[in-house]
Parts: structure tokens; C-alpha cells; sequence
């Protein structure tokens, strides 16, 4: 007989993704904060829904409406505003967009849209307005997707992003990644993914065995912008993803009230490496409609990585960049 954890060896994750909360005062309550008038937060919550996990929440100071890991989630109404120089698709993807779920922007890489599914809205998500419906690799669209890299020897390296390709089951993520790993000309297959931040427990003996089994070196790229989402299990599950064919790597994004902060960067930065991850980049945010409460001057975001920069060595510093629709690579900020 086999046990239930040997039958379906991601239930506990896939339990806890379920459990999360989706509805603002069931958050509220939770966190003992109260609102008076939850009208505005609950328009902003129509257009792009809550979710955030209970490990994600359980983090969050109670009674703090101003903490930076509650300010990630929290639906707010200056979401309800509109700005000119933001807009629905900031980095260009409906145009590098080769094959509904493929994205084609730079040389030598090509993007998968694993899943429109993530385990937490990060209310500054430059997807937040994707149109996933009909851009996502879902089955029948995957096998065109495959047939497109086999047939491009150019692109060497895989990316799968979504949404969250870890939120796909442990079985549907080995046939998706095994199929890719198939194709000669891939040399590096990359992880986009925030679970390991917001969902430690999806970082499962099963998961660990498909990545270590794949022929090509994996490249996870991880997301975190605070200190403070870097808990002890968090820690040992990252530590658990080490390997010798398995690279880690953590972006951010710079967002104005939550990591604008010479010191708390540091401090990731410190933490990241105690998890053995390497920090990669830093980003300027992304312009999406719905987030300018979050935006920064480049000025301001310039001096904050200029004190980065003074205070850690050189291979804790993330590089401070930009991305943007048509350029053939992001864009460094020096000056």
C-alpha cells in the first residue's frame, strides 16, 4: 500500500494554496486591522483579485496597515487611478508574443506562460492585466510551443514564467519541464518563481527530484523584495533547492513605502546569501496600470543603489535596471 503522500506527493502545498485568502475582510480580520470604509479596497480587489497565502500572511505585523509585506497585497484605491505614462502592457509582451504562451523578446531566450495561476497577487505585478486566457500553455497549446523551439535552434535558453510555474501539479511541472529538457539545442532551462518565498511547502522531495534529473542546468529565479519574507522556512526551503546543477538567483522590485530603503535592501541582500541565493536584480518597477502609488523617480532609485553599493560587496549587489517594450536587452541604471 502507498501512502497518500506518496500518491499525490504535492497535496500539503497544493492544501495550503487552497486555504489562502481571497476575500479582504477574512485578511482584515486576520491581521486585526481595521478599515472603516472597505469600498474603494473592494473595487480595486474586482479588477484584480486578492489572493495571498496564509504563510505569506502569518508574516505580516498584526495591526500594521503600513507593514511592507502587507502593503505588497493590500488592495488599495489608489489602484482606481490612472496615469499617461502607465499602462496596460509596460514591457511589451503582446508584441513579443510569437504563439499564444510563447514569448520571444530576447536573443537566445524564449518565455513560456506556464499558467495564469500564482499562489499571491503582488499588487504591483506588471501581468496584473495579461490577458491569459487565450496567452497561456495550456495542453493544447503546449505541443505548437514545443514544435516552435525544436524548429529555433537560436534559442538556447527556456524560461518558464506565468503566472507561477510552480503552481502547476508536481506531475504536469515534470511532463512540461522533461519535454523541454528533450530538445538538443536548449543548454539552460529558467524557473521564474515567488512560491518558495509565499509557499515554502511547495518545495517538495518530488519537486526536487524532477530538477536534479533534468539534463541542463536549472536556473531559479525566486522573488523577494524585504527582509522579513525571508523566515527560517523559508531559508531551509531555498537551502533544499541547492544543488550542484541548480542556480539561485533573486530579483526585486524597488517599490516606493515597502523596500525604499538603502538598509532593508542590504539586509535582503544579506539574508538572500545566508539562503544561498545570489541577488540578480533590481528592478525600477514596471509601469502597469493600477501601481503608480508605487513608482520611484530614477533619481531617487539611483541614490538608494548608489548607498547599496557602498555599503555591500560588490557580489551582493544586484544590478539596478529597467525593462522596456523593443529594446533588445534591459536596460542598466548608471546614472
Amino acid at each position: 500500500m502507498y501512502s497518500v503522500e506518496e500518491i499525490c506527493p504535492d497535496l500539503s502545498w497544493q492544501q495550503e494554496l487552497s486555504d489562502a485568502f481571497t476575500r479582504l475582510d477574512d485578511l482584515l480580520d486576520f491581521l486585526s486591522i481595521d478599515i472603516k470604509n472597505l469600498t474603494e479596497h473592494e473595487r480595486a480587489c474586482k479588477s484584480f483579485p486578492l489572493l495571498v497565502t496564509r504563510s505569506y500572511a502569518e508574516r505580516i505585523k498584526k495591526g500594521d496597515i503600513s507593514d511592507p509585506l502587507l502593503r505588497q497585497v493590500l488592495p488599495l484605491p489608489a489602484e482606481l487611478q490612472q496615469h499617461s505614462n502607465f499602462s496596460n502592457d509596460p514591457v511589451g509582451d503582446s508584441t513579443a508574443t510569437v504563439l499564444p504562451g510563447l514569448i520571444h523578446k530576447y536573443h537566445g531566450r524564449a518565455l513560456i506562460v506556464t499558467t495564469p495561476a500564482c499562489a499571491i497577487h503582488c499588487r504591483y505585478c506588471f501581468r496584473r492585466t495579461f490577458p491569459y486566457a487565450d496567452n497561456s500553455a495550456h495542453r493544447s497549446h503546449f505541443e505548437h510551443i514545443l514544435s516552435h523551439l525544436k524548429s529555433n535552434p537560436d534559442i538556447e535558453e527556456v524560461i518558464l514564467s506565468g503566472g507561477d510555474p510552480l503552481t502547476l501539479s508536481d506531475q504536469r511541472f515534470k511532463e512540461v519541464i522533461t519535454k523541454i529538457s528533450a530538445i538538443k539545442h536548449i543548454r539552460r532551462i529558467r524557473l521564474h518563481t515567488r512560491l518558495p518565498i509565499v509557499l515554502p511547502s511547495r518545495v517538495t522531495d518530488f519537486l526536487l527530484d524532477t530538477l536534479v534529473k533534468i539534463s541542463q542546468p536549472i536556473i531559479i529565479v525566486i522573488h523577494a523584495n524585504h527582509p522579513n519574507e525571508i523566515t527560517s522556512e523559508v531559508t531551509q526551503a531555498l537551502i533544499k533547492l541547492k544543488h550542484p546543477q541548480i542556480t539561485l538567483l533573486n530579483q526585486s522590485v524597488l517599490l516606493k513605502g515597502i523596500n525604499d530603503q538603502a538598509d532593508i535592501l542590504v539586509k535582503l541582500s544579506h539574508r538572500l546569501f545566508d539562503a544561498q541565493v545570489l541577488p540578480y536584480y533590481l528592478h525600477l518597477l514596471d509601469r502597469v496600470n493600477g501601481s503608480m502609488h508605487f513608482d520611484l523617480p530614477q533619481h531617487e532609485a539611483l541614490t538608494i543603489y548608489q548607498h547599496i553599493q557602498q555599503k555591500l560587496p560588490g557580489y551582493l549587489v544586484p544590478r539596478l535596471a529597467r525593462e522596456e517594450e523593443a529594446m533588445p536587452n534591459k536596460t542598466l541604471i548608471n546614472q
